[in-house]
């Protein structure tokens, strides 16, 4: 299966930004850790700060990959073009966060992404993409 992990703005400084709510581990690191996990499979990752990088990896991948794992960090809350996009591709997408957001600013409450996702993952820390990635395999079985 090939899987592609997208994460959106800030979360290239997980190990650095907010360690209490983020954790202290570097993404890549982590992503390492995932491939070796998940050996079998072909994982492969994409970070941006920028949206519509986000929006063009998702066309890119959206109909020839077999799941994307994505965070899109602020943009969940912001973005009716991501919900848009997810919405568009035929490809699975699993939604991540982190953090619950549930128990962080209300803002943080609502997500333009879910209604387009096949499942959402909130607040079990980094675990929550291979919980995703296992989703999807899950999903194409």
């Amino acid at each position: 299966m090939r899987i592609l992990i997208l994460n959106g703005p800030n979360l290239n400084l997980l190990g650095k930004r907010e360690p209490e709510i983020y954790g202290r581990k570097a993404f890549e690191d982590y992503f390492g850790e995932l491939q070796a996990q998940f050996h079998e499979h072909k994982l492969e990752y994409f970070q941006s700060n920028h949206e519509g990088a986000l929006l063009d990896k998702l066309h890119e991948v959206g109909f020839s990959y077999d799941g994307i794992v994505f965070n899109a960090g602020a943009y969940t809350h912001t973005s009716v073009a991501l919900g848009d996009a997810i919405a568009g591709i035929s490809t699975p997408v699993i939604e991540v966060h982190i953090s619950n957001v549930h128990r962080r600013e209300a803002f943080r409450h609502h997500s333009y992404l879910s209604a387009h996702c096949a499942g959402i993952i909130v607040g079990l820390g980094l675990q929550g993409y291979a919980l995703g990635v296992q989703a999807i395999i899950g999903h194409q079985s």
